[in-house]
């Protein structure tokens, strides 16, 4: 028997990954954390997805056939139990909007409220907004994107995991119209910093703020009852607007 090891095979690595933003494959800026459904967000599921839901796809969705229109289209990234969105289309039927959550509570939360309301504007994808975003929505086809109250990720190492990067940026670029508008809000200092320096270098955008830092919350954002607890408290809130220029 000889004595010589046996030299381990040559692991091979995986090629590096070709899409628009790869970092976003790799750092979610998001954790699934599944909270238990309620009987009636399981009856929304079940009930009104067929009417309201959208399911991932690797090509571009026609966003005219999807609601049957060609109003201008709002997408908003993780919109939560969905009360201010399904606030905000109800009071804009000109337009139409689509939702993007992770969480399947909320997005049971908030089929339910749109039924109730009987919106017609409404979709809602329960999937990575980033994913969404890449295969799922044409260039050039959206008029304004939300990103309300997103997590701060606040301890620095965990900065990377922040969503407002450099690369998604760019995504957002290139699915907005020229004259689209990027609409983010966030009760953190700390993260409005950081989305302003990110918002401020990057190229093809034009800040929205009279002061070139922030805007007042405009009307059509609705106030949350956490927000509104929080002003209580003394609790600050910052809203960026950044129009795509080229």
């Amino acid at each position: 028997m000889s004595n010589t090891p046996v030299q381990p095979e040559p692991q091979q690595l995986p090629a590096e990954p070709s899409e628009s933003v790869p970092y976003m494959r790799k750092i979610r800026s998001f954790v699934l954390r599944e909270g238990r459904l309620t009987k009636g967000q399981q009856n929304a599921l079940d009930n009104h997805w067929p009417a309201f839901g959208l399911n991932y796809q690797d090509s571009p969705l026609n966003l005219e056939q999807v609601f049957g229109s060609s109003a201008p289209v709002v997408l908003e990234i993780g919109f939560g139990m969905g009360k201010s969105l399904v606030e905000m289309a109800s009071n804009a039927p000109e337009k139409n909007f689509i939702g993007i959550e992770v969480h399947k509570p909320g997005v049971g939360a908030c089929l339910g409220d749109a039924a109730a309301a009987g919106l017609r504007n409404l979709r809602l994808f329960e999937h990575d907004a980033v994913e969404v975003l890449n295969d799922s929505i044409a260039d050039n086809s959206l008029s304004t994107v939300q990103l309300f109250f997103p997590d701060p990720w606040h301890k620095k190492r965990h900065h990377k995991r922040r969503i407002v990067q450099s690369e998604f940026v760019q995504l957002l670029r290139q699915k907005l119209r020229i004259g689209g508008v990027f609409h983010m809000a966030t009760d953190w200092q700390n993260y409005a910093e950081h989305m302003l320096e990110v918002m401020q270098a990057a190229p093809g955008f034009t800040n929205l703020s009279a002061t070139s830092d922030y805007v007042e919350r405009p009307a059509e954002r609705p106030l949350t009852k956490f927000e509104q607890r929080g002003q209580r408290l003394g609790h600050g809130v910052w809203d960026l607007m950044f129009e795509r220029i080229s």
